[in-house]
């Protein structure tokens, strides 16, 4: 696609969609357990629908928390604070089924086949992965965050929507709402944006004419530079026509089920592995982020324009099977070169991860809604540009 002309389409959701609802409980219950106890292993998955929430999964850990709290606490801060939203946060009813991590999993991770065997005794080679699988992760210089155009629209117009609710900015709207942009591209250049797809929940008696003024006023000319806008850029707002039976009320809600709103909209390819409710013995959250910290530091340093990593774990292993660099054409070393360079500037065995990046601190819930990369309002570890500089001396 280097000199082509196409399009490419993101969509994102606010922190009032169920599935969104989900994930930011289960981070919410993890974040409190890490709070007391940070080698706890979690994997928390939620369920939401019509006044009920059902919290189930494996846990091990040594302290307690109380979780239909937390889960309320949490529906609470999104803004289902009212019956006739079709969920509250005070009337929910909330189920819990916790069981501990199974054991045959647990040898694996407390000591890495490499420990085992006796062929590595380091700190960092002690916990094997906590499943096989492959992780990627992904960055470009489309935008000053090292994502792709069309996901950061997407995540700060869910944004916006959200804070134009809760500032009362445009009051009659209600916590869920979707969002989507399509962005035509030159090549790996971005150049303008063809059409924005709003749906915004909102009270029954305001009319689509006004919330579509509203919204184009308030929430996507705040959002969406005019440069990247022209007279054919298309604006789509609730095309139904209507939309005020939503969140667990007018869908089922699941933890996991936006793996690609989580990570960059589909412009890089994704292993299949949700984050939320995982602690980081779990590669699927751990090594992802350590493949977007790759990528990130690899773009920064002039190494590549475009830089996709994937990392390949086998469960109790703790040293990666496999790490691939892909640059799409814009690498200034060829693949198998900064691959090597790769191995020897990030060690990305779990325990040298959960390490490096502090990543058994409590600071999942606030990722769990509106992307867990870029977030240029948030200090996360995994976006730091730490490696730079030592990257650079390869261009020399």
């Amino acid at each position: 696609m280097i000199n082509q002309r196409y399009f490419f389409t993101s969509e994102s959701v606010t922190e009032g969609h169920p599935d969104k609802i989900a994930d930011q409980v289960s981070d919410a219950i993890l974040d409190a357990i890490l709070t007391q106890d940070p080698l706890a292993r979690v994997a928390c998955e939620t369920a939401v629908t019509t006044g009920l929430v059902l919290v189930m999964g494996e846990i091990t850990t040594t302290c307690y928390v109380d979780i239909p709290k937390v889960v309320r606490q949490t529906i609470r801060d999104i803004g289902y604070t009212r019956a006739k939203y079709g969920f509250d946060a005070e009337t929910c009813a909330v189920i819990t089924s916790i069981n501990e991590q199974s054991p045959d999993i647990a040898q694996g991770v407390n000591t890495a086949l490499e420990q085992r065997e006796g062929n590595e005794q380091d700190e960092a080679s002690r916990i094997g992965a906590g499943d096989q699988g492959m992780m990627f992760g992904f960055a470009c210089t489309e935008t000053a965050d090292y994502m792709p155009l069309p996901i950061s629209l997407s995540h700060a117009l869910a944004r916006r929507l959200a804070e134009v609710r809760k500032k009362r900015i445009i009051p009659y709207l209600r916590p869920d709402g979707k969002t989507q942009v399509t962005v035509e591209y030159e090549g790996f250049t971005p150049v303008r944006v063809d059409t924005v797809v709003l749906s915004a929940q909102h009270k029954s008696e305001v009319s689509l004419s006004t919330i579509r003024d509203d919204v184009i006023a308030k929430v996507i000319n705040h959002c969406i530079p005019a440069h990247l806008m022209d007279e054919h850029t298309k604006i789509l707002i609730n095309p139904t026509g209507r939309f005020v039976v939503g969140g667990p009320q007018g869908d089922t809600g699941l933890t996991g089920r936006k793996i690609i709103v989580d990570t960059y909209g589909g412009a890089a390819r994704h292993g299949g592995g949700a984050f939320s409710g995982k602690d980081s013995t779990k590669v699927d959250r751990s090594a992802a982020y350590a493949a977007r910290h790759v990528a990130k530091n690899i773009v920064a340093a002039g190494l590549a324009e475009r830089c996709e990593i994937q990392l390949a774990y086998a469960i109790g292993v703790a040293r990666p099977v496999s790490i691939m660099v892909d640059a799409f054409g814009t690498g200034q070393l060829p693949h198998e070169r900064l691959a090597e360079i790769v191995t020897k500037h990030f060690d990305l065995r779990p325990a040298a991860i959960l390490r490096d990046l502090g990543l058994r601190a409590p600071m999942y819930k606030q990722v769990a809604a509106y992307g867990h990369f870029g977030r240029p309002d948030l200090d996360l570890p995994w976006e730091r540009l730490d490696k730079v500089e030592a990257l650079k001396q390869y261009l020399d």
